[in-house]
């Protein structure tokens, strides 16, 4: 098991978009980019802190154990407890929203491959919801998910959003599990699980298969200002979004429009496109609902010991070969689907 303390803090917000909207938003959206800009890059730079009194993990498989706090829209960490597990809804949206939805994710996990929480041992699901003025983000920070109101105009809470929610959580399982290094393609590649766990938990809550699904990841999150459909597109990496603030998706779906670049860590939010396309793919050629086939390969693929920190796009589509393979043969419509979609991408030849 890999320790989060050593590694960069995921933020669910592309810095390639706050940057934009920092340059040709109005006057407010540029100070509400700027300061999430600032935030990010402080808890960018810090590792992770485990609260000083934290609460009771859960201590019965298949229930989890969930504590929503409210930062008061002050950047202290993690605020004042205001809901905990199995306390009714109290009328803040954010905190009800937040408690659903980490239960919803918690539940994903559990029914479709019994684990019991982030470290599979009942850790405690923290939230803490009215983070900062107007934050345009959330993120996982190594011991809890923190939540920004958003700024209202271009972006929602974005507890509003399953998928954001489900994202966040993810990443502390990629944390525990891989331990995939947060730069290049490793980092793409976390950022790619996190999308994919998180897409799924959606589809699993609305019960759509994959046909039904939009394959849309932050759709809640966009105001009616944006001309975009939501963050990422699975189904279409690059077609999410072109809005005269936001600027047009850069994200690539395939090798050969691979974005070489210094900023977000080597691009881990652009180039995940790549992947999460991949598993579109393989989702879609596999048919019926995406978590009953194609979801457990890539998790059986990001709990295998044979992945490696710093694995490259090219090593976990291998592996996911290896997975479908010993589940289900080596020349069975799994594994050549998986291959399919992979090849589709440019990854493999």
């Amino acid at each position: 098991m890999m320790s989060s303390r050593s590694r960069p803090t995921p933020g669910f917000m592309p810095p390639h978009v706050l940057e934009r909207v920092a340059t040709h938003g109005s006057d407010r959206l540029r100070r509400c980019a700027e300061a999430t800009l600032r935030v990010d890059a402080a808890f960018r730079a810090r590792t992770a802190v485990m609260p000083a009194a934290r609460p009771a993990d859960s201590g019965r498989r298949g229930e989890p154990a969930r504590y929503i706090y409210d930062a008061g829209n002050q950047q202290t960490l993690p605020g004042d407890l205001v809901r905990r597990e199995g306390e009714s809804d109290g009328g803040d949206a954010a905190v009800d929203e937040a408690y659903h939805w980490l239960g919803a994710t918690y539940r994903f996990f559990w029914e479709r491959f019994e684990r019991h929480s982030i470290d599979d041992e009942g850790m405690a699901l923290l939230g803490t919801v009215h983070y900062g003025d107007d934050y345009d983000n959330a993120f996982w920070n190594g011991a809890q998910m923190v939540f920004g109101d958003g700024d209202g105009e271009l972006f929602h809470r974005f507890t509003a959003s399953l998928d954001v929610v489900a994202h966040e959580l993810t990443h502390g399982v990629i944390e525990r599990e891989a331990g995939l290094i947060y730069a290049d393609q490793s980092g793409a590649l976390n950022e790619s699980l996190a999308d994919v766990f998180g897409i799924l938990v959606k589809q699993y809550h609305l019960e759509q298969s994959v046909e039904e699904a939009d394959w849309l990841i932050g759709a809640s999150l966009l105001t009616d200002r944006v001309n975009g459909r939501a963050l990422r597109s699975m189904a279409n990496p690059g077609t999410a979004y072109d809005d005269p603030v936001l600027g047009r998706d850069p994200q690539p779906g395939h090798m050969d429009r691979f974005v070489r670049t210094s900023s977000d860590n080597g691009g881990v939010h652009i180039n995940s496109g790549i992947p999460n396309r991949a598993f579109y793919l393989a989702a879609m050629a596999l048919g019926e609902f995406a978590w009953e086939i194609a979801g457990p390969i890539w998790y059986a693929a990001l709990t295998d010991a044979r992945l490696t920190r710093d694995a490259d796009f090219a090593a976990f589509a291998e592996l996911t070969l290896a997975c479908a393979a010993e589940r289900y043969g080596e020349n069975g419509r799994e594994a050549d689907a998986v291959r399919q979609a992979w090849v589709g991408v440019g990854v493999l030849t």
